[in-house]
């Protein structure tokens, strides 16, 4: 029986034709304008794709409507969305798969570490190039907003925008917190004494989250893309004092490198 190599697989999956068994392959021009030498395109260390803009609210309906966790739901949304746009690497945008963001649910399959919308920044930005200069700053500015901002979003536009019913929002999500943590459980923790509920009943508020998280992340972008200087979320005055003293160089006091919340962990002096 006649079996079929890789590259014959993703050849026949993916539209390119042959004439005949043996003969030359034909390639499909959107396919080929991605692919390398051996006909597979790989995103290696350092690869960056361009960022083309998106409209913030319907990314975050598609973010409220993805499920499956929020690093997943952060991910690919946005990465699904690149894949429709204008940009000229959509088709590569269409080929990361984006099912490897699975595995950051609360806080990294269930162990309440790190937030997935955090993770999911990361990788996101990792990859992205805006007008030819790296994304990276934007991880920094969604951490801020993040650790600061009282989420998810409940104003009457944005519950409607994302699909969500404000009756249902209220009774379910309750009163939107600032997280003041990247960490999953504390996030949660805070929410749940706040609304008179357990992390058990988080499904809708975490889901509004990351579509929140999702509007702000695309509108941030879309400024850079614009050309403006994105500080919508400076680290804070006390942040800011406690790295006077506490620098990455500094021997007189606990070295330290990190623009997160000093407070939610330690004391003050």
């Amino acid at each position: 029986m006649k079996t079929l190599n890789r590259r014959q697989a993703i050849n026949r999956i993916i539209g390119i034709s042959t004439a005949a068994a043996g003969t030359a392959l034909v390639a499909n021009p959107v396919i080929a304008a991605v692919t390398n030498a051996t006909g597979d395109w790989t995103l290696e260390v350092g690869t960056r794709l361009a960022y083309a803009k998106l409209d913030p609210m319907v990314v975050a309906k598609r973010a409220y409507e993805t499920g499956n966790g929020c690093m997943y739901q952060v991910f690919d949304s946005i990465i699904q969305s690149l894949a429709e746009s204008g940009s000229v690497d959509a088709e590569k945008f269409a080929q990361i798969p984006t099912a490897m963001a699975h595995y950051g649910y609360a806080g990294m399959l269930g162990e309440g570490t790190v937030c997935g919308n955090i993770n999911a920044t990361g990788m996101l930005v990792n990859l992205l190039s805006i007008n030819g200069e790296s994304a990276n700053a934007i991880l920094s500015q969604t951490m801020r907003f993040y650790e600061q901002e009282a989420l998810p979003f409940q104003t009457a536009e944005f519950i409607e925008g994302i699909g969500a019913d404000m009756t249902e929002t209220l009774a379910q999500v309750g009163t939107p917190t600032a997280a003041n943590t990247m960490l999953c459980h504390s996030s949660i923790s805070l929410w749940a004494s706040e609304n008179g509920k357990s992390f058990s009943q988080k499904g809708m508020r975490c889901k509004q989250l990351s579509a929140s998280v999702v509007y702000e992340i695309v509108t941030m972008l879309n400024k850079a893309f614009d050309g403006e200087t994105v500080m919508d979320h400076p680290t804070s005055d006390t942040t800011q004092s406690c790295q006077s003293c506490h620098t990455s160089e500094s021997t007189f006091a606990p070295s330290v490198k990190t623009n997160m919340s000093c407070t939610t962990c330690h004391g003050g002096h």
